[in-house]
Order: C-alpha cells, then structure tokens, then sequence
C-alpha cells in the first residue's frame, strides 16, 4: 500500500524541493518570478539549472526536455543527455540555465498554418516557471512555451497564460471597485474529468479501425448495450482496479490531484477527476494524465481509448471543464454566498459570465470543435451543439428580483426526510442539477460539459478567460466612473441579465422543443466543425483578442487554417482505412461466406433434389443483394475521397470532406454492419462490439 503523503510529487521539483535545494535569495526571486510574473535574472536561472539538475540525477534522470504543447494537440518532447565531454574522454552531467530557459526544435516541422515556411526552421522554447518540472521515463520535462523565430506563438500555453493575465487585470479593477485592496492576484481555477475506455490490447490489435483512427467504422449493435444502466458506479473488475490503482500512485507521484474514479454509463468506459488546480497547471496536468493513462494501461494489457465516439450505439466521452476564479486569499468569486441577492460583488461576476456566454457563442463552440466531438455533441448523451447556461432554481429567482425589481425571497433548505429509522434526515440543496446544460452552474463554479475528452483543455480557457476578462473590462470601466458602486453595480447586473436572459435554460437540452425554442431564442446551432470554425475570425472576433493581446489577426487565421486542415486530414485518414477494410477483409469475408452457404446447399439438394427452397438460399439471396450495395458504395466513397482534391480552400475542404466523404462512409458502414448481423462470427474479420465492450474482467 502506498504512502500517499510520501510519494506525492515525489517526481516534481515543486515548492518543497526548490527549498531543499536553492540558496534562500535564489529561492526567493524565483518564488517572485512565480507569483508575480517578474523577469528571472540569467545568474538566477544558472543556480536554478544547478540545482534542478541535481535533483533530477538524484532521482535516476540522465536527460531533459523541454516539454511544450504544439497545435499538434499532443505534448512535444526533445530529449538532450546532461552529459558534457572532458579530457581524457570522461564526460560530466551539466545543465545551464541558458538551457533552462530556452530551447530551440525545429518550428518548421510543427503545424503553423502558414506562419512559418518549410525552409523557416527556427523556433524557440520558452520555460514557464509557473509550472513545476517534473521526471518522466528517466528525463527531466521542463513545461515551457513555444514561438515562431519572428514572434509569432506556435502553442496553446502561450495564449492561456495571456487570457490568465488579462482575467487577473480586469478582475482585480473589479476588486477595487468594491473596497478590495488586500487581493493582489486572480487566477482561474480549473478541475476537467477526464472519460475513457479501456479494451483489451489483444482485441485492439484485431482492429485497423481502432489503430489508424482511435474509433470504430464499422460494427454491428451488440444484444447488450448501456439500457440497463447497471455499469454507471457499478463495481470495478479487478484488472480495471488495478489499473486505476496504479494510474492513481503514478499521478500523485507527478503532484497530480487524482481524487474520484468510477465506472462510467457505457461498458468499458470509466472517468477520473482531479481536484481544481489553477488553468495553467491544471491544463499541463491534463496532458500529463492522458498520456500516463495510455502508458499504464499497456503495462495491464489495456489500450486506452480517448476519442470522444469509439463506439457507436453508447455514449461517448467527454471532459468536464470545472472552470472558478478565486483570489490568492483564497476567496471563491463565484461563491454566491448564504444571501446571493445581497453579494452585489458576486452578482457581478456572475452577470460577466452570463454576457460573455451569450456574446460569443460562436467561440464556446469553436472551443470545442473537433472531428471526434462532432460524433458527440447532441447524441442525447452529451450536451447538444446549441450553448446555454443552467443557473439553478435559486439563483434564476435571484436575477428575477433583480430584473422585475422584486422581492427575493430565498428559499429555505428543504431536509430530505429518509423515512427509515436507521436512515438520517439530512439538507437538500436549494436546486437540483442539470446534466443536460451545456454550461452549468454548480454551487461555486462553472461546469463546461462540451469539452471532448481527447481535447487539449487550454483552447477552451483560453476562450473562457478572454470573453469573461472582456466583459470585465467594459464592467469595470462603468463602475469605476459611479458615485454609488452599489446602485451603478445593481443597474448594471439588472441590464446585462435583462439584455442576455435568452441564454439562461433551465430545463432539458436533449428535447426537440429545445432546438426549437432555442431557434427562437436567435441561439447559434452549429453542428459541426465545418460549420463553426470560420467564425474564429469574425472581425467582432480578431477585435476581441487583438484587444487584449491574445492572439494577433495573423496567429488567428494560422490557427483557424490549422483546425480546418486537421479536420480534413482526419475525415481522409478514416475513409481510406474504411476503404481498407472493406475492399481487403469484408468483402472477401461476406464473399467466403456466401460461398461456403452456397455449397452446404448444393449438398443438401444432392441428397434431396425436391428441397426447392433452403434456409441457406434465402440468406444467400440477402448477403448478394447487400454485398452488390456494399461494393457500390465503396466505389461511392472512393469517388468521394478522389474529388476532395478538387476542392480548393480550407473551410471549402473541411466542408466537402463533412458532407460528401463522411456521409459515404456513413452509408457504407450501414451496410456493413446489416451484413455483420446476417454473417457467421467465425468469419467476420472483426472483433465485435460485444467483444469488445464486455471482454474486459
């Protein structure tokens, strides 16, 4: 049994260490360079990197990285030994702050969106101090930024930590305005459960689909899916328990809060949540927790799936953004407290959050626009593509009072009578929960349910912390002016609320009546990828992030062209491994199969030539009729995957590859998997969804 206080961040060189091991005025100014965001002298970084190194050998390291976040969507790594040649041919372990502080990979090879030319290779690696080190397979990982020669940002780290500043200024005008002058730093604070599936790696390997493409393209409903509902908390196997005891001491070994873990709705599906850490290192630790769940889940035989629709016919994944701001006093600005409608400061706040929802839409959904979450997004088991916030009964009659200027009347907490004698009587919350918003307020915090679980977080708080800054910002500019905070507050949450209520939903976002009404709202719907991204530069857009200093016009459109090309590169990648598996293991499958029905009835007839018609016959008859539609249909595909060339223009391809090339795929996977269902299990190609939904002990 592990001692969790002992190896927690045992592998980090965290708060503790840095005291262990830096001189006390090297401790200090890096602490100030931390909290406070002040330049790191280079005779500073030199005993950091002494001292840093030191630490890493000590514990079995004999290389660094720089460990940065390209628009890859993966962490990037770039491993250099400590070792540094003496006479004689001996070497010693070196590291200098020079290489603390910067690096230099090859920017050429990394996606730009055209920032960067083939032959324009240089690149720089920035180290973010505000994020610990840590020792990952015998090497150092330094989490650092990532920019163009030229300036430009190449990464997702760099505009988080800017959105994370501009928050900080523009609550903090806030702060002051109401008599806060012992806050001196804001931070947003992020929790993301994370969804996944576990297979067995046996099974995954059976699966081209699974292998090239993270889901499945083809594969018949098993007779047992997610109805019963009896795998949601249900009791964990004892290989996934193992695995999660593992992937728990490992993650506390790397200062990661792993806190909660069950058994999620679909099989093989599982969640586990870590406790709120601030938006920069709870985005890193994110990184760092898929990735060490892919590599323990190998060492169990497990390959675990993040793609947010592996499996059709059960609920996906997805990855619960928890996003708060609290000060470095520890104050939660989002706790509405025990009387709301007197907490005008709060009303503030949460009078912010509601404007900048509604406002941007557009960029809420491009946040979490992807080629997987497209699968997801409003399949009745995630919230759907149209945003709105779900506030609770309670604080809706909050706004209400303030909106029609009427009494509030705060609702007395109802106890929850058990009825059994055994049982304690207990406190009901004031509101139930909504599991169907897209954007639910939960009690002190915000729980963006939209995010895909394979989805690096840092684009979405990046969003987050920018609308909400600049409705902030233009807050703060009308306070700040008034004689009465207090009236100016109240009239200000009265119009914003009055002006923004049709994003506010209380009620079920699965319902066609929603769709509808949300219609009439004037609330965006966009369903897809294709659809949403070239909003991102929306001139109202580019103004925005230009404002506060986010991304520049130029890095915009490089990263809206980068989506756009990813999302077709992905799309084609699928129908090519389609067209794989249909022309290379189904047909001669269904072929084979049709053959050996085929002469079982030339047999039977050979004994009794007065059988007219044969089971075998009838089906024989099905299986041509479907395999002469099926091989159509890969020619429709194939003519799909040719005529995207033709298509010029990244938003015009994206959109092609979506309408023409996944519709085909759709189609042909329909008729493969009626032909799975008439087909003997011996001789499909195939592991089925049964298998490997229910394989797993």
């Amino acid at each position: 049994m592990a001692n969790v206080p002992e190896i927690f961040g045992s592998l980090v060189f965290n708060d503790a260490a840095m005291k262990e091991k830096l001189p006390k005025g090297t401790y200090k100014a890096l602490k100030k360079t931390i909290e406070e965001g002040k330049p790191l002298d280079i005779n500073i970084a030199n005993v950091v990197a002494h001292a840093m190194k030191e630490w890493a050998i000590e514990h079995g390291a004999t290389h660094f990285t720089h460990w940065f976040q390209p628009m890859t969507g993966v962490p990037a790594e770039k491993h250099d030994s400590f070792i540094s040649p003496t006479d004689g041919g001996a070497v010693i372990m070196e590291f200098s702050g020079k290489e603390l502080i910067k690096g230099e990979p090859d920017a050429s090879s990394f996606p730009s969106g055209g920032i960067r030319a083939t032959f324009e290779a240089r690149g720089y690696t920035a180290w973010d101090p505000t994020s610990y080190a840590f020792i990952k397979d015998g090497s150092l990982c330094i989490p650092t930024a990532f920019c163009s020669y030229t300036g430009e940002i190449l990464d997702k780290k760099t505009p988080l930590l800017r959105s994370m500043e501009v928050l900080n200024t523009q609550a903090l005008r806030i702060l002051r305005v109401f008599g806060d002058d012992e806050t001196v730093r804001v931070q947003t604070t992020v929790g993301p459960e994370q969804e996944y599936f576990l297979v067995d790696k046996d099974v995954y390997k059976k699966r081209k689909d699974l292998i090239y493409c993270g889901r499945t393209l083809f594969g018949a409903r098993p007779p047992k899916g997610q109805e019963l509902e009896d795998h949601y908390f249900g009791t964990i196997k004892p290989r996934v328990s193992a695995y999660m005891k593992e992937l728990d001491e490992t993650l506390w070994k790397y200062g990661i809060y792993a806190k909660t873990k069950h058994n999620e709705v679909a099989p093989a599906q599982h969640e586990l949540a870590p406790i709120f850490d601030s938006s920069n290192i709870a985005t890193d630790h994110n990184q760092l927790t898929m990735a060490t769940m892919k590599d323990i889940a190998e060492k169990h035989g497990f390959v675990c799936l993040l793609h947010e629709k592996p499996f059709a016919g059960v609920n996906g994944s997805g990855k619960h953004n928890n996003w708060s701001m609290s000060t470095n006093t520890g104050k939660n600005l989002l706790d509405p407290t025990k009387n709301p409608r007197e907490n005008t400061q709060f009303l503030v706040f949460l009078a912010a959050v509601i404007r900048a929802v509604d406002d941007h839409q557009d960029l809420l959904r491009i946040a979490v626009a992807s080629a997987g979450n497209d699968h997801r997004l409003g399949a009745n088991e995630a919230p759907p593509a149209i945003l709105s916030m779900y506030l609770g009964d309670d604080l809706t009659d909050v706004l209400h009072s303030v909106v029609y200027d009427e009494e509030y009347r705060k609702q007395e907490a109802p106890i929850m009578e058990t009825n059994a004698d055994v049982l304690p009587n207990f406190v009901k919350d004031t509101s139930d929960r909504n599991r169907t918003s897209p954007f639910a307020f939960t009690g002190n915090k915000f729980e963006f349910r939209m995010v895909g679980s394979s989805e690096n977080i840092a684009c979405t708080n990046t969003i987050l912390n920018t609308i909400v800054a600049d409705a902030l910002s233009d807050f703060a500019d009308e306070l700040e002016k008034a004689d009465d905070v207090k009236a100016a507050a109240e009239k200000l949450v009265k119009e914003t609320v009055k002006a923004h209520q049709r994003i506010i939903f209380n009620g079920d976002n699965y319902s066609e009546e929603w769709v509808e009404e949300a219609a009439k709202r004037g609330l965006l719907n966009m369903r897809s990828l294709p659809e949403a991204l070239p909003h991102y530069t929306d001139e109202k857009n580019i103004k925005l992030f230009g404002k506060h200093g986010i991304y520049t016009e130029v890095e915009l459109k490089s990263r809206t062209e980068i989506i756009l090309e990813n999302y077709s590169k992905i799309i084609n990648i699928e129908a090519l491994t389609a067209l794989d598996m249909a022309k290379k293991d189904i047909v001669p499958a269904v072929t084979a199969y049709i053959r050996e029905l085929a002469e079982t009835a030339n047999l039977v007839k050979g004994i009794d030539p007065e059988l007219v018609t044969l089971p075998e016959t009838e089906l024989i008859k099905k299986l041509s009729n479907l395999l002469s539609c099926f091989v159509k249909k890969i020619d429709v595909l194939d003519k799909a995957v040719v005529g995207a060339k033709d298509v010029e223009g990244v938003a015009e391809n994206a959109m092609y590859y979506k309408e023409k090339v996944l519709g085909a795929m759709q189609e042909l996977r329909a008729v493969a998997d009626e032909m799975e269902s008439n087909m003997s299990a011996k001789l499909w190609p195939y592991p089925s969804y049964g298998t490997m939904l229910f394989s797993v002990s």
